[in-house]
């Protein structure tokens, strides 16, 4: 863990609604997930506010920027979704997983494009810290129990995917 930096900020500006747009129905966006684990073994989840997966208890996470290197994108996303700057060679990587969903930010279900993401999961084992998660993503946190993951359909399949991998 470090205080947060520069390095904490895109590297790249973000594309233009319209360019997203075209990339979400052209090509696969590339993310890194994070699965932050208390020291009880509790996994943090975020219900989702936005598509994809709107609704659904997620993990936390987002796309990584062109020209932008995991470790910068890694110190990024971790300050962005949990208010604190974790180095990428402290967690531990799950896997690479791919997610596939029917409707994207742009539309439902069968109105728009699809969405498609190759994803890198990490694993990230808190201590003591105090974490301050934003709220532009996800309306409400909590701390979910293995187990409890595995039997809510309100946990997305994709979230819970990640538990196989879990220690």
């Amino acid at each position: 863990m470090t205080t947060p930096s520069p390095l904490a900020q895109p590297a790249t500006m973000w594309l233009s609604q319209k360019t997203f747009q075209t990339v979400v129905d052209a090509t696969p966006l590339v993310s890194i997930d994070l699965v932050v684990r208390n020291p009880a073994g509790e996994v943090l989840l975020g219900e989702r506010l936005n598509r994809p997966a709107q609704g659904y208890w997620f993990v936390l996470g987002g796309r990584i920027i062109k020209n932008e290197s995991l470790d910068d994108a890694f110190r990024r996303l971790t300050f962005a979704e949990l208010g604190i700057v974790f180095e990428r060679q402290n967690a531990r990587l799950l896997g690479v997983y791919e997610h596939f969903y029917r409707d994207s930010v742009f539309a439902g279900a069968g109105t728009g494009p699809d969405t498609h993401y190759v994803v890198l999961g990490y694993e990230l084992a808190l201590g003591t810290q105090s974490l301050i998660p934003p709220r532009e993503q996800h309306g409400r946190y909590r701390w979910w129990k293995p187990d409890e993951m595995r039997a809510s359909e309100q946990v997305h399949a994709n979230t819970r995917a990640y538990l196989a991998a879990l220690r």
